[in-house]
């Protein structure tokens, strides 16, 4: 009943799911409970790669899908998740970093020539960035940080640690853009100015000046 044009139904047929039958049948023994079927596991890795998702929503989807089951090799609909979501972090520890370039060569081999172009254009444009602006709220957080790990290299007994304190300053400091919630940024800002001040001197009264 599905569609025999569907992306996925093309992409089932033309790979060549023996190649990894052969390439993982090492990773495992004869003894103990049943593995799960090598093609199951590696389809879904696939199509987590494909639609972006995470091990949870990726089972979630398999079982909803009947196009994502037909993917993975089955013939008939399975009303039942596929595996637990840690399955698929242990069978990625199990193929190694070896297996995972196999399952990427034969993604990239399905290209033909295209995929040996000499140059590649990436257009990035609409990428997020990994960039995070240094407000002053932030830089004093990051600051008391590095006072906690210096005191615990040191074995500085603190009077207190203000970690608590400071998990709920740092969601104030999420609202500093709000006008009715600005008030409240601006005075999380200032205390954790004031507990850096306090654990300076906390530090500083038990140090040697070495």
């Amino acid at each position: 009943m599905l569609d025999s044009n569907d992306s996925l139904v093309a992409l089932a047929d033309t790979l060549n799911w023996d190649y990894f039958d052969e390439s993982f049948a090492k990773y495992y023994s004869d003894e103990g409970r049943p593995a799960k079927p090598i093609r199951l596991m590696v389809g879904l890795l696939l199509l987590k790669q494909l639609e972006n998702l995470s091990d949870e929503s990726l089972v979630l989807q398999w079982k909803r899908n009947p196009y994502y089951q037909y993917f993975c090799g089955m013939r008939e609909y399975q009303p039942a998740l596929p595996c637990d979501p840690t399955d698929l972090v242990y069978f990625r520890k199990r193929i190694g970093t070896e297996g995972v370039e196999k399952i990427f060569a034969m993604s990239v081999s399905l290209h033909g020539k295209d995929a040996q172009e000499k140059q590649v254009i990436i257009d990035t444009t609409v990428q997020e960035k990994n960039v995070t602006y240094p407000t002053d709220g932030k830089l004093a957080i990051k600051m008391i940080h590095h006072l906690l790990r210096i005191a615990k290299e040191e074995q500085i007994q603190l009077r207190r640690t203000y970690m608590k304190e400071i998990k709920e300053h740092r969601i104030k400091l999420r609202f500093f853009s709000h006008p009715k919630k600005i008030k409240k940024a601006r005075a999380a800002i200032k205390r954790l100015k004031t507990i850096v001040g306090i654990l300076m001197r906390d530090i500083s009264r038990n140090m040697s000046q070495e």
